[in-house]
């Protein structure tokens, strides 16, 4: 099966568009094995959809008792004392999934993980990282870098950091048989997750990551924070050649903000610059990728099926004329 992309008439059409296809491969996957994973997104995108699997799941048409889910990032530096008063932030994305989808279910998942964000103290971090610069590198080619810790450090903060938080959660996806159904967003240059524009592919499992300035600001246009200065500058991420490993791959995006980002992911070659792009490459190997769009954010990929179809992407166009 090719890329199949989905254009929808607007934000309420996406959410029940998505909520059928996640519902129905949830429902095919429960047929398949005794219990499933899950990955999960945050942001604006998948609200819609989420309330309505609460309810599906609620009037029984599956069984969210059978779910175990992990979702793909969390920041690093929200405001707290501790790291429970971090994880409660209402700005969390832990605090977001409660209110958006756990709590909403009946029959609760048999397990939530979300990126350990929260444990780590941001004031800290960066202490340990300015006293201990040989500990770590860089990598990407823009604002938004991943920070590349090394095995063997002389900060054992830092080590913690790389042990605990970053491979101790792709371990525990690992353990759980791997992500059956992700779900994804979409940034506004196209990055998933907070695996950033122009961070490499190549071994981006969990990262820590320093936040591209773009993505800070729009979280204070967005209304999350008051100011960048109040805005965390760091995230822990599920990376792309992590995210594109789940068995099926569902990516919803609305809105202007991202038509030049999904329009690049599928007609431009595949690049860092635009993270969600490698699933074109995804989708020669898995051969299981959906993207669900509203009609502005897909406008531009409307107006080019034949270039899509010799891509190997095929629209299915559900607009009202």
């Amino acid at each position: 099966m090719p890329i199949k992309v989905v254009i929808t008439d607007d934000f309420t059409h996406l959410s029940k568009v998505a909520a059928d296809i996640v519902k129905g491969k949830i429902i095919e996957l429960l047929k398949k094995k005794k219990e499933i994973v899950l990955g999960l997104a945050t942001g604006n995108s998948p609200t819609g959809m989420y309330k309505r699997l609460a309810q599906a799941a609620n009037s029984g048409e599956f069984d969210s008792g059978r779910i175990r889910s992990f979702n793909l990032d969390e920041y690093v530096g929200l405001p707290g004392e501790n790291a429970q008063q971090r994880l409660m932030h209402p700005e969390s994305y832990c605090y977001f999934m409660i209110q958006e989808l756990f709590g909403l279910l009946k029959d609760k998942f048999i397990e939530t993980n979300v990126p350990y964000g929260s444990l780590i103290d941001q004031k800290t971090l960066i202490k340990e990282l300015r006293q201990y610069p040989g500990d770590w590198t860089y990598k990407g080619a823009d604002a938004g870098k991943s920070i590349a810790i090394k095995q063997k450090t002389g900060s054992g903060y830092l080590a913690w950091v790389r042990k605990e938080i970053l491979d101790g959660y792709a371990k525990k996806i690992k353990k759980a048989g791997g992500i059956d159904l992700q779900v994804i967003g979409v940034g506004g240059r196209g990055h998933v997750a907070f695996h950033e524009s122009g961070i490499p592919f190549k071994g981006s499992s969990v990262m820590l990551v320093k936040l591209d300035d773009n993505t800070i600001s729009n979280a204070v246009t967005d209304g999350h924070f008051p100011s960048v200065e109040n805005s965390p500058h760091y995230a822990i991420s599920m990376g792309a050649e992590l995210v594109y490993q789940a068995r099926n791959v569902v990516l919803l995006a609305n809105g202007e903000r991202k038509v030049e980002s999904v329009t690049r992911s599928l007609l431009d070659d595949l690049t860092p610059e635009v993270p969600i792009s490698y699933g074109q490459r995804y989708a020669k190997i898995r051969d299981n990728l959906t993207y669900v769009l509203d009609r502005i954010a897909g406008r531009e990929l409307l107006s080019k099926k034949g270039e899509l179809r010799t891509k190997g992407v095929v629209i299915e166009d559900l607009t009202t004329p």
